[in-house]
């Protein structure tokens, strides 16, 4: 088996070990039939790869054997921001669902105990032609008997449908959503996205939250400290919320005006 070393810093304060602990508790009560489980977001910059990384490394520590997927075949940040360090010639996902290599070539054990990466191997420019497939879904059947938990890191679901796609090969779906910035409506648009591929949203995350709000001065924020997520703002190649976001209220404008 492959090797991969994460040199990123992991460590959480207080505050971020104990909503990690939430996360997960929650989580083991959704049944043991729920191994396979993508995280996605509404919109880039919302941390949901930081919670994909924290939660697995979370599980592994209850003594669980984990496995990360990175399946943001668009616009991975997983190896840059954790500083993942991979043995061999690199392979990941994109090779093996191109034919390329095989499961063991793309299957890296980790230096944290009970903790297994699948890495990307490269960006791909249309992602949905391995995605969408039967080997895709194959697959991670196949890994969700192996292992006590999957959890797949997908593209924010607001701006382009892979996570839909992927989801569809899940037991279930996390939504990670940034505190006082994402949209009701572009919440509402990916809760309708998720239920469409039958798979159900286990929860949301509510991330880069202040709790001056609540009335103490320090909380934890996953974007802060902990990782940056600024080159994320490329998938506006993709397609924006903010463009659905003013399209809608113009149609809630045009229907007030015709009400009248």
């Amino acid at each position: 088996m492959q090797k991969a070393v994460i040199r990123g810093n992991l460590v959480l304060d207080y505050a971020g070990n104990e909503a990690l602990n939430t996360i997960c508790s929650n989580l083991t009560f959704s049944g043991k039939n729920v191994r396979k489980i993508v995280v996605t977001s509404c919109e880039p910059n919302d941390g949901k790869s930081f919670v994909s990384i924290q939660t697995v490394v979370n599980m592994a520590r209850r003594g669980k054997r984990v496995l990360l997927m990175d399946a943001d075949l668009r616009l991975s940040v997983l190896n840059a921001h954790y500083d993942i360090q991979l043995s061999g010639p690199g392979f990941g996902l994109a090779h093996l669902l191109s034919g390329q290599c095989t499961v063991d070539d793309v299957l890296y054990e980790t230096n944290i105990q009970n903790v297994y990466y699948i890495p990307i191997g490269t960006d791909v420019q249309a992602p949905l032609s391995l995605i969408a497939t039967p080997d895709f879904d194959h697959l991670v059947k196949v890994l969700g008997e192996s292992f006590d938990m999957v959890i797949i890191d997908a593209p924010p679901v607001g701006l382009v449908i892979d996570a839909a796609e992927i989801a569809k090969s899940c037991d279930g779906v996390m939504l990670v959503l940034e505190y006082n910035k994402t949209h009701r409506r572009a919440l509402q648009a990916a809760k309708e996205q998720m239920e469409v591929t039958g798979t159900p949203i286990l929860g949301c995350v509510l991330n880069k939250v202040t709790m001056d709000r609540l009335s103490t001065k320090k909380y934890y924020s996953y974007g802060g400290h902990y990782g940056r997520y600024g080159k994320y703002g490329k998938y506006g190649r993709y397609g924006r919320y903010e463009r659905y976001e003013r399209s809608a209220d113009k149609k809630e404008t045009d229907a007030g005006r015709e009400s009248r």
